[in-house]
């Protein structure tokens, strides 16, 4: 064929796909391909079986190709084949293939007649086969069987459009001439991916079944539906050949036999068959890899450069190279001692934009989740009272006292002050999580030497809970100051004369009326179905309400809700939900909004749940459990207060709430600087100047620095797709300029089609020819002086009103015969000399019935 470069890049193409198929990647590459697609029955797998010259393929009825078969043919001098799934093994009996493809099938799909899209990889090497790549694809169904889903029609169609939508893919539509074409799901199919018919070819099996006295000539001369690189005609074995173990050969022997001797077919019997086939899908296979050739080079390139940084270290590489070991070593505990710092104290390139991690998460718990757990000490008003109430009493014992005592000032402080001690160290366990998921998320690249990750993840998660300890014994440490002296010199501190002029309503003065708390998207998680069900709003907490809106212009108000009376309460995640949910309610039992008692809110995570619980917090909106709780202690103690023991009380909470809120504000202050101090700039100290001498110490480098046997097979499969690709650069190099071209058949002309009725032209057109007969050159122009006249014997009368057969077909014929590059031209003129000799008397009578469903251009 003066190709041979084009022959050795099938098998490149083929190495391409199995390179990057083994470390679990895509190629991108849309390499060509050839996808075989027809109905149930149609005779796919006869066909791929003819082609190797041997019975490999499952058989039976119904749904048999279940997954993809990427079937690779390699011209060799052996024959075996081999498993893309078992590289190791070459199968020399094909009757141990045929198990293994159902075997492999069963593995995935099951025993129930399911599909899978996911392909088997069959490479087949022979002396008897040109180069050639084919997907065979579950054949096109109707109505489900056995276990099948519902819908397996549809996902058989999907599947196959998959294959054949790629642009890079030549299509197989094979029909079976015993059906009309016209119903050819095939070619449905081929249709609505290349409406042009550029990469579709059919093939028509079958032809032996056809019933007499019928035949699929108008089909293989391109004339009933047209294809631009035409149809081709095979006879597979019966179903009584294979089961009688009829030899390929033998079949394809009786194929020719049936080609040579049919009167429709014997004119064109050199373009038809398996043989034929065979050979022009691997040119047309070629052709079309030579038309991709600029994509497929710049693609490859694309993935050339893509590999070339990380290849480079792996060129020269020498696994036990202890300079190697050294250096690796450093690099990578440097560069984890930076990723550390740098999503800890954050940075500007590789920002995650999916989620809050390291410093932005610690942010998180310093000024929202710890001032929540802050404030909620704060609203436990009417426990505070009654203690309040119990310590005055206690302190004047029997006597009735005149005066309030501080005494009971500084017993009630001090109690306040201990209760800090929770918040603060469940600050500091929080953010002790946080630390070890960033050194978790940094060790991930290290995942190449397992042993170097674990170890650093030891060494510092231990060094983490070391200053754990220390730093809990700092804040235990601060709050034990705070308590051991009570200082009411302080110049925030409101003093006993303030304290008793200060109303009530002071103490609710906690926020700027109007003031805007926090805006933010909520989901309203209880609306019914029949109402529109759960809906996404954009609400805003002010210190007075709550409101919602339709969007974050602010423009469309839904509804105000005032914050009077309101209280928190948790609800727990709905079963199939994965949304975080909190709701709102009325402590007088009355409706929240519309005829809903309570509204549930839904955030995407339990962290968005805490940060508006907090900023509820800030606007007075307390959660529910504490006035529940409390119930009982204020009925007990409400009725029993006299006027002047309340205004005591009132004075001493007046005080107590002063001077809690001078240490939560020094609190809230210390702890974020205390554990940045002692632990977070600490670890990353540690991790900069000690980290790598603990290292040392821990293990011998050896062993830090063993692979794992992922990365070496990684590493092995680069090197391998690397030089691949590579290889294919040289060789599309030198095949662009050392190949010649074949184009394309040219588009069909199918104008006839336009005026016609059903399959064929109407008879109409037929007085069309006598009245304005074609040029009288062009019949000499396509094949020379016309045998017909001195050979047929047809009536003057006759012949004026029809052409005779071999002179109408030089039109469509020439279009394929004469411009298909890989068959030789139908030898018509030597039809005349052998066929006289048998014809019966009665034929010339014959031609004129049939000539109509025969179009003469």
């Amino acid at each position: 064929m003066g190709n041979r470069g084009m022959e050795e890049l099938i098998p490149l193409v083929n190495k391409l796909q199995d390179a990057f198929s083994s470390i679990g990647q895509s190629c991108h590459l849309d390499l060509p391909q050839i996808a075989v697609v027809g109905g149930q029955s149609a005779g796919k797998s006869s066909v791929l079986e003819n082609f190797v010259g041997r019975d490999f393929l499952p058989r039976g009825s119904g749904i048999v190709t279940r997954r993809p078969l990427i079937l690779q043919l390699i011209f060799s001098r052996t024959e075996y084949a081999e498993f893309l799934h078992c590289k190791s093994k070459k199968f020399t009996d094909f009757d141990e293939v045929r198990q293994e493809i159902e075997a492999e099938t069963d593995r995935v799909t099951g025993t129930n007649k399911g599909i899978s899209p996911v392909p088997i990889n069959l490479r087949v090497y022979s002396p008897h086969v040109l180069n050639l790549t084919l997907i065979d694809l579950p054949g096109i169904t109707k109505v489900p069987v056995g276990d099948q889903p519902p819908d397996i029609e549809y996902q058989i169609r999907e599947m196959i459009l998959q294959f054949i939508s790629r642009e890079s893919s030549l299509i197989l539509a094979v029909t079976p001439a015993n059906m009309d074409l016209a119903n050819s799901d095939a070619l449905k199919l081929a249709k609505e991916v290349d409406p042009q018919g550029l990469r579709t070819i059919g093939v028509i099996t079958k032809l032996d079944l056809m019933d007499e006295g019928t035949d699929a000539r108008d089909v293989l001369e391109n004339k009933l539906l047209p294809l631009r690189r035409g149809y081709i005609g095979v006879v597979n074995r019966s179903q009584k050949d294979i089961e009688g173990k009829k030899d390929i050969r033998a079949a394809l022997a009786a194929e020719r036999k049936f080609f040579l001797s049919h009167p429709a077919y014997r004119h064109m019997a050199d373009r038809m068959g398996t043989p034929h086939l065979q050979k022009t899908l691997n040119q047309q296979l070629t052709n079309h890899i030579r038309e991709s050739l600029p994509a497929l080079r710049s693609k490859l390139q694309s993935q050339l450069l893509s590999l070339e940084k990380e290849v480079e270290e792996y060129k020269n590489f020498r696994p036990d190279d202890p300079t190697r070991k050294t250096k690796a070593l450093l690099q990578m505990v440097q560069q984890f001692g930076v990723d550390f710092e740098k999503r800890i104290e954050g940075s500007g390139d590789q920002v995650d934009t999916l989620e809050l991690s390291g410093g932005a998460r610690i942010n998180r718990i310093f000024h929202e989740r710890f001032p929540f757990e802050l404030v909620k000490m704060e609203f436990d008003e009417k426990d505070l009272r009654r203690e309040i109430s119990y310590a005055i009493k206690n302190i004047h014992g029997v006597r009735t006292g005149l005066f309030t005592p501080d005494l009971a000032f500084e017993a009630i402080v001090k109690k306040q002050v201990v209760k800090l001690k929770e918040p603060c160290l469940k600050c500091v366990d929080l953010v002790i999580q946080e630390l070890i998921n960033t050194v978790r998320q940094c060790t991930s690249k290290l995942s190449s030497y397992p042993r170097l990750r674990e170890e650093t993840e030891r060494i510092v998660t231990t060094y983490i809970r070391e200053r754990e300890g220390r730093t809990k014994d700092q804040i235990l440490l601060l709050i034990d100051i705070e308590q051991s002296y009570i200082n009411t010199n302080h110049e925030d501190f409101i003093g006993f004369a303030n304290a008793q002029q200060r109303s009530t309503q002071l103490n609710k003065k906690r926020a700027i009326p109007n003031q805007v708390i926090r805006r933010g998207w909520l989901t309203i998680n209880n609306i019914s179905l029949m109402k529109g069900g759960s809906k996404e709003y954009w609400f805003v907490l002010t210190a007075e309400s709550l409101s919602w809106y339709k969007d974050e212009e602010e423009k469309e108000k839904k509804y105000m809700l005032p914050l009077d009376n309101l209280k928190i309460r948790d609800v727990e995640k709905g079963f199939m939900s994965n949304k975080h949910v909190f709701a709102i309610f009325n402590t007088e039992q009355r409706n929240v909004y519309k005829d809903l008692r309570q509204i549930e809110l839904a955030c995407d995570s339990q962290e968005d749940v805490d940060s508006w619980k907090a900023s509820f917090l800030r606007a007075g909106v307390y959660p529910e459990k504490d006035q529940t709780e409390n119930e009982d202690g204020v009925q007990e103690n409400s009725f029993s207060m006299d006027p002047q023991l309340e205004r005591q009380v009132e004075t001493i909470r007046n005080l107590v709430d002063s001077y809690v809120a001078i240490i939560n504000k020094s609190i809230r202050d210390l702890m974020p600087k205390t554990i940045m101090h002692l632990m977070i700039n600490n670890t990353k100290a540690f991790i900069h100047h000690e980290l790598l001498a603990y290292l040392y110490s821990s293990a011998d480098q050896g062993s830090l620095m063993e692979e794992s046997a992922e990365q070496a097979q990684r590493r092995d499969d680069l090197l391998r797709m690397y030089h691949a690709l590579r290889e294919a650069l040289n060789i599309i190099g030198d095949i662009s300029t050392s190949t010649v071209s074949t184009p394309v058949p040219p588009p069909v002309d199918d104008t006839w089609l336009q005026t016609a009725s059903g399959h064929s032209p109407t008879p109409q057109r037929r007085p069309v020819s006598s009245a304005h007969p074609p040029p009288p050159g062009r019949p000499p122009a396509v094949r020379g002086p016309t045998p017909g006249p001195p050979l047929i014997p047809v009536p003057v009368g006759v012949a004026a009103s029809s052409a005779p057969p071999i002179p109408s077909r030089p039109g469509p014929q020439s279009v394929f015969a004469n411009n298909d590059p890989f068959s030789a031209p139908p030898q018509i003129p030597s039809r005349p000399a052998r066929v006289p000799p048998g014809i019966p008397p009665g034929v010339p009578r014959r031609p004129p019935p049939s000539a109509p469903s025969r179009p003469f251009f």
